[in-house]
């Protein structure tokens, strides 16, 4: 009996480690890496040195719009516009880096780009909402109390539940 218990313990220990080893992370979470990962400063994104040119557009993007307010539906007819939501702030970002032509919503993001999480810029969407993480850094528009509040930058951890994780090609 007790070998059969020490065979079912292990077995279940097995199957949990698989099963956390092949599972996406549940939660974002900041992790300063020198050279790779862009600061916060005074609510503004720092990039590092040497990064590729269309991550530094991506960055100058979103300290352009990092105060913006949230507007549903804003960034969408227009790029340029006088506050955003979600997608859209994600679009504007995409689109001052050379990467996306036009504004798209949640669920267009979700098929942006190639699969998985970029090494420079990964997109996070789901129906209903999108993020993006530019050289390391969160821009999004709700806070960490959940609620909508414009695009921002933040190193505040946020769960990945449900997000699809896209990024362009090469970055």
């Amino acid at each position: 009996m007790a070998t059969s218990l020490l065979r079912a313990v292990l077995i279940c220990g097995f199957t949990v480690l698989l099963v956390q080893c092949s599972s996406s992370p549940r939660v974002w979470t900041y992790n300063y890496e020198n050279g790779k990962t862009s600061l916060l400063l005074q609510d503004q994104a720092v990039p590092p040195a040497n990064i590729p040119e269309p991550v530094l557009r991506a960055i100058a993007a979103g300290n352009n719009i990092k105060d913006k307010p949230y507007r549903w539906g804003g960034g969408h007819r227009k790029i340029e516009d006088t506050g955003y939501d979600c997608s859209g702030t994600v679009s504007y970002v995409l689109h001052h880096a050379g990467l996306l032509n036009s504004p798209t919503t949640s669920d267009g993001l979700r098929h942006f780009g190639d699969k998985g999480e970029g090494e420079w810029i990964t997109v996070y969407a789901k129906d209903g909402h999108a993020f993006i993480v530019v050289a390391g850094l969160r821009l999004d528009t709700s806070g960490s109390d959940g609620r909508d509040r414009g695009p921002r930058w933040t190193k505040h951890s946020r769960s990945l539940h449900g997000f699809r994780a896209r990024h362009p090609e090469g970055l």
